[in-house]
């Protein structure tokens, strides 16, 4: 199982980012998925999830309206559009897969345990 996340770096406020995820090795299309982050000296913080076909999407209050998590089955592949980004949003951004079984409804606010998770990308937003 491989979770490979792409796409961080360094932008100004009110900049914007795409992260991507790219997946290997398990039936993507089986999980929701779901973006979690860490800032330094802070616990993981749950971002955001998709249902494993995409119809259906949870956002944490401190992103919605901001950040957009999309997928593409056919390229097994998660992205994450994040706009206006503030200071706040400084993290190492990782891609999750969500184990199987667990209730749609469930997963708000779920973050996955951590061999779940991808190495991660920095995001950092400064002036």
């Amino acid at each position: 199982v491989q979770l490979v996340e792409s796409g961080g770096g360094m932008v100004q406020p009110g900049g914007s980012l795409r992260l991507s995820c790219a997946a290997s090795g398990f039936t993507f299309s089986a999980h929701h998925m779901s973006w979690v982050r860490q800032a330094p000296g802070k616990g993981p913080e749950w971002v955001s999830v998709i249902s494993s076909i995409g119809g259906s999407t949870y956002y944490a209050d401190s992103v919605k309206g901001r950040f957009t998590i999309s997928r593409d089955n056919a390229k097994n592949t998660l992205y994450m559009q994040m706009n206006t980004l503030t200071a706040e949003d400084t993290a190492l951004y990782y891609c999750a897969r969500v184990p199987l079984g667990r209730r749609w409804r469930d997963n708000l606010g779920y973050v996955p345990p951590r061999d779940y998770w991808g190495q991660g990308t920095q995001v950092t937003v400064s002036s």
